[in-house]
């Protein structure tokens, strides 16, 4: 019986192409992923139904099940305002260039 020979990561690493935008886009829709399941949390820890909460912003229940899957960069500004707001939270928006920030809108 011969003896496996160990391969490191690094050997592994560099027989597979990394592929940079690929990588950029499967990142970002996971950040996304996760910040809809922050609202999905807050909104449970209310009690929240989606049903209710959709009613509550006059949409249906299956936009909120959208928003809440990771899809909030289909969705408007507006609606997104509106489900913070109906959780009794506020949105700010900002705008950014470079080190400089501009607040667009504030929920102040």
């Amino acid at each position: 019986m011969s003896k496996q020979k160990t391969v490191s990561w690094r050997e592994v690493r560099a027989k597979r192409a990394t592929h940079g935008d690929a990588v950029a886009r499967h990142v970002a829709r996971m950040e996304n992923e996760e910040r809809a399941y922050r609202l999905r949390e807050i909104r449970e820890e209310q009690g929240i139904t989606q049903k209710d909460l959709a009613e509550r912003m006059e949409l249906t229940q299956p936009t909120i099940s959208a928003l809440e899957s990771g899809d909030l960069n289909r969705a408007g500004l507006s609606t997104l305002t509106a489900y913070v707001e109906a959780l009794g939270g506020t949105i700010e928006v900002t705008a950014t260039f470079g080190d400089r920030k501009l607040t667009l809108s504030s929920g102040d």
